[in-house]
């Protein structure tokens, strides 16, 4: 009785507290005024029109991408999702064409993965050679001077490219640690050969570093064949999957540069020695690292997938193809290619010079406007010179192809010329 009768006394007790509690609560509440109301346009439907995207990147993602971007979420260290990265790494590793263990998707975009490669194998006062013939290799100078290397440079035209022999010249002046290069320079439209570079490099006890972002899967690259010590490429160009998640790969050579640096690296998000316990690189339990964008890794993982049952060298002669198609096309409307030698054009971003007397801008938003495509002006050095053309990944077709030239056909014919 005695319990039954403290229960029906506390009972009592809430019903007349509990009023009071509420009024005091709602006078706190009053007291604390929202000053910023809720924003009319979220009240709204998100708005995102159809366009094909036919700049430098991103490119539009196959059905079958979007598929997977729509996906329930998984919790980052789920056995199931563990399966996933697993089975990201070994698609890295066949588009990268190699078998080294140290190799993952970099959570950020192809920046961050470009930050990652320079982050972890330089330190303060470390020689760095860097290739400058576009926007990328002035991008990649300031990330290693930012660290505190000592930069060099190596320097040409924007629309050419380095030979071995003047890369050379530079590994025997400045005797760097690390070299850098651009394999698809995207802001002017250039491939770099990469035969024999490796091997050079590392005659002259120097890591090679190659950016990949733009020509990954639309050019050959043979990261253990062409000696490449770090390769990095992103998730929105060929692949054709949304931004975010960055492949990458380190040799034997970048590792054992990693794993006796005399210092930590400035950002523990992109230490690799930590990434590399997420992603099971060292053959040890998985560590929690951070939680990964999981539904743009569902992402990447299908892009992968479609690339691999495509296969590498059926996805390089399409792009080559379909690259000489639109150049073709691009000549008959009386458009002068950017980059001169055939060989040393990037397929996947083609460029060619603004016709004279024509804004570019006038020419980019009357396609836009007009035809639902996205063409870009240049970037960097090419920046009011050029006009960037992309064919890559699920946009590559000569369907495309057609749809593009047709357009540019119709702003030439209708964009006025400026007045001399």
């Amino acid at each position: 009785m005695g319990s039954v009768f403290l229960s029906l006394q506390a009972t009592a007790q809430a019903r007349v507290l509990l009023p009071r509690l509420l009024t005091q609560g709602s006078r706190t509440m009053s007291s604390q005024k929202l000053w910023v109301p809720p924003p009319a346009p979220l009240l709204q439907p998100m708005s995102v029109p159809d366009r094909l995207l036919l700049g430098p990147g991103p490119a539009n993602c196959s059905p079958r991408v979007l598929s997977a971007s729509s996906r329930q979420l998984l919790g980052h260290m789920h056995k199931e999702m563990i399966q996933i990265m697993d089975e990201i790494k070994l698609g890295i590793q066949y588009v990268f064409q190699t078998q080294n263990s140290l190799t993952l998707a970099v959570s950020g975009t192809g920046h961050c993965a470009m930050e990652a490669a320079f982050l972890n194998v330089v330190e303060q006062g470390d020689k760095v050679l860097v290739a400058v013939n576009g926007l990328w290799g002035e991008r990649a100078t300031d990330i290693a001077k930012r660290l505190g290397a000592e930069v060099h440079q190596l320097v040409k035209d924007p629309g050419e490219y380095f030979t071995l022999a003047e890369i050379e010249r530079g590994l025997m002046e400045h005797a760097p640690c690390l070299f850098f290069i651009t394999h698809g320079e995207s802001s002017t439209g250039v491939a770099q050969p990469l035969d024999g570079l490796g091997e050079l490099c590392h005659r002259y006890n120097c890591l090679l570093l190659v950016d990949a972002v733009a020509s990954l899967g639309g050019s050959p690259v043979l990261m253990d064949q062409q000696g490449i010590d770090i390769l990095y490429s992103g998730s929105q160009k060929v692949l054709s999957a949304p931004p975010g998640a960055s492949p990458m790969s380190f040799s034997e050579r970048a590792r054992e540069k990693i794993y006796t640096r005399k210092t930590k690296p400035t950002s523990f998000y992109l230490d690799v020695k930590e990434l590399a316990q997420y992603w099971g690189c060292n053959g040890s339990p998985r560590k929690y690292h951070h939680t990964a964008p999981i539904n743009t890794f569902f992402c990447l993982r299908e892009a992968l997938a479609i690339l691999v049952e495509k296969g590498l060298e059926n996805s390089w002669k399409l792009h080559k193809e379909n690259s000489l198609y639109l150049c073709a096309g691009l000549q008959k409307l009386g458009l002068q290619l950017f980059v001169k030698e055939l060989d040393a054009r990037l397929p996947t971003v083609n460029t060619v010079y603004v016709p004279e007397g024509y804004d570019w801008k006038e020419i980019t938003g009357y396609i836009m406007k007009k035809h639902g495509i996205e063409v870009s002006g240049g970037l960097g050095p090419s920046a009011g010179k050029v006009l960037r053309i992309g064919l890559m990944g699920y946009n590559s077709t000569k369907y495309n192809v057609d749809r593009v030239l047709q357009a540019l056909e119709d702003a030439l014919q209708h964009c006025l010329k400026n007045k001399l």
